[in-house]
């Protein structure tokens, strides 16, 4: 692999304990009680669960220097990246896990909440789950639905947990603030309890009626503003009001892309290692959440027309100027 190729690469914090997040002889219990042939999803999950073991990997700092490249990367996220720092730096070099406290991400559509929530997830490597509360009907994707109803299964967190490989995976809810629902149903209910350390530890999911270790789950949450948060969430969480890219900031993004594709694609290292100052500028009045397919296009254009430099008539005319919503949602 090429040093740029390497340099492209997501830095990632290193995996150094384990953590046990449920107890067998729970899931032994619950099967045992189960009457043959019958609740076939229910002893499949059970059964899942002993194969598979109690026992999850859980990441552990060894340093900063990690967040650097992000700190480059998401230049109107740096007051979150500052938040997450300090929190890495109480664990390092001690024998505590990794703990960060929920954050909710405030901002208008395309800021890059959600991409930072990926960004977040590859530096930790610990994979992600992700709830779109715009589109969600029912409280169960998150917390399970009874084993008693027809197509019940088991919450996002109760995959993610059983299903996975960490005890910390990242958790999106994204859109939280459009949480909708039955005027006698909270969608929001059981974040209640998760996002609780204390009560987080011995979460019970609906279907498998198992407590697992929630505990060290770390929770990202995007809303467009904060008035319709219920109070208990807002209390439970960090705030970040995330804010649109400046022009200079904007270029930073337009060049790191450049080079992430380039490094990315074999057909890359035909093109210029960096793009030119009037393509930059260019590139600065589109809007970030156009600016990949800008620079795909721009890249296409360019090697049709026999060239290795990336000029400002490759861009597409069509690409909408930036507006104040910031980078990729």
């Amino acid at each position: 692999m090429s040093s740029h190729a390497i340099a492209c690469m997501p830095p990632r914090i290193p995996i150094a304990q384990m953590r046990r997040v449920f107890e067998v002889q729970d899931v032994e219990r619950k099967l045992a009680k189960l009457a043959p042939q019958e609740h076939e999803p229910l002893r499949s999950t059970y059964q899942r669960m002993l194969e598979k073991g109690p026992d999850r990997f859980q990441v552990k700092p060894s340093g900063l220097l990690s967040l650097d490249r992000l700190y480059d990367e998401l230049p109107n996220f740096h007051e979150v990246l500052d938040d997450i720092r300090r929190q890495i730096a109480l664990c390092a070099d001690s024998g505590d896990a990794l703990e960060i406290t929920p954050l909710l991400l405030l901002g208008p559509p395309g800021v890059g909440k959600t991409h930072f929530a990926r960004q977040l997830a590859q530096l930790l490597n610990t994979g992600m789950g992700f709830v779109s509360m715009s589109s969600l009907t029912a409280g169960w994707v998150l917390s399970g639905a009874s084993s008693q109803w027809k197509g019940a299964r088991p919450g996002k967190v109760f995959e993610a947990l059983v299903d996975g490989d960490y005890a910390n995976p990242v958790m999106v809810i994204d859109e939280i603030d459009k949480a909708g629902g039955e005027a006698t149903y909270d969608p929001l209910g059981s974040l209640y309890s998760l996002l609780e350390h204390d009560t987080a530890g011995s979460f019970v999911d609906e279907f498998a009626e198992v407590a697992v270790d929630a505990s060290q789950v770390i929770w990202v949450a995007t809303a467009n503003e904060a008035r319709s948060i219920p109070e208990p969430i807002l209390n439970r969480v960090n705030v970040y009001e995330v804010q649109a890219p400046d022009v200079e900031a904007a270029r930073r993004i337009a060049r790191r892309l450049y080079e992430g594709i380039r490094g990315q694609h074999d057909w890359g290292k035909r093109f210029d290692e960096t793009p030119s100052d009037p393509v930059l500028d260019r590139m600065a009045e589109v809007a970030p959440r156009e600016m990949r397919r800008a620079w795909m296009t721009a890249f296409g254009n360019a090697k049709l027309a026999g060239r290795a430099t990336v000029i400002c008539e490759d861009l597409p005319t069509s690409t909408a100027k930036r507006q104040p919503i910031g980078f990729m949602h």
